[in-house]
């Protein structure tokens, strides 16, 4: 899993795109792997656990490396980063994918919520988004640009709380208006620089395909009608971001299902 490729591999790693996504798990890690895998990109997955059976799945049908990775440590991301380039090359794609929501805050009200619990949610959240950007500008600066002149494309994955803070959930909308933040300064600092960032709020419940083929989600219950985000379509939207053509990048791309209230 963590067998460096022979320079041989490294010269073909220089031809492709490299992707990286941090936050493994059964939806949109999931359907990002596949769908890069699919496409032809070298494929690495970042995850707390690594050994989750979706992700050894990833391995074992799509040749998706796994890491291990606590993004918000410092010391781990660049570690990973570092272990990607070595393994696989330089990443031109790197999707940050973490909720950041640690057990038990949601649904506080500002009064019940534990400053500590606040505080881990923010780390989790927005202080490992600014560690896995920072970790990856670093690297794509020294690109050679793309025939579309890119060097390469950082996306993180928001939630509807980037756009609204909803009642009892101050922590997490927190959370997520540092994150839209921090996508914003680094878009309009790197996209000159020939690095596309773009921040993605889902403003839906995400129901990923289960077992016995239906979509479904942990809290909101089973698709119906298409009234859950699809992880599929997502990962669409992303790839599709990635091969935006640098006179018409998008920075906010706000993703909702059709019947949504908003």
């Amino acid at each position: 899993m963590y067998i460096a490729c022979s320079n041989d591999s490294l010269i073909g790693a220089q031809n492709m795109d490299v992707a990286l996504i941090v936050g493994g798990g059964p939806g949109i890690s999931s359907s990002c792997a596949r769908l890069f895998a699919k496409e032809g990109m070298r494929v690495a997955v970042a995850a707390r656990t690594p050994d989750k059976p979706v992700l050894q799945a990833l391995e074992k049908e799509h040749g998706v490396r796994r890491y291990a990775c606590d993004a918000s440590d410092p010391v781990a991301v660049e570690r990973l980063f570092r272990d990607v380039v070595r393994d696989l090359g330089t990443p031109t794609l790197v999707v940050h994918n973490i909720d950041g929501r640690v057990p038990g805050i949601f649904g506080k009200t500002i009064v019940e919520a534990e400053p500590a619990m606040a505080f881990d949610t923010l780390r989790n959240s927005a202080h490992s988004a600014f560690l896995v950007g920072q970790q990856a500008a670093r690297l794509m600066r020294a690109n050679e640009p793309s025939s579309n002149g890119a060097k390469g494309t950082i996306i993180f994955t928001n939630a509807s709380a980037a756009l609204k803070g909803f009642p009892s959930s101050g922590a997490f909308a927190m959370a997520c208006h540092a994150k839209a933040g921090l996508a914003e300064s680094m878009a309009r600092e790197l996209m000159p620089q020939g690095i596309h960032v773009a921040n993605v709020p889902i403003d839906a419940a995400i129901g990923w395909t289960q077992e016995d083929g239906s979509r479904a989600h942990r809290r909101a219950g089973t698709t119906v009608d298409d009234n859950m985000a699809d992880p599929d379509h997502i990962a669409e939207t992303y790839l599709q971001l990635h091969r935006q053509h640098r006179s018409t990048w998008a920075f906010e791309v706000v993703l909702r299902p059709w019947v949504e209230r908003w």
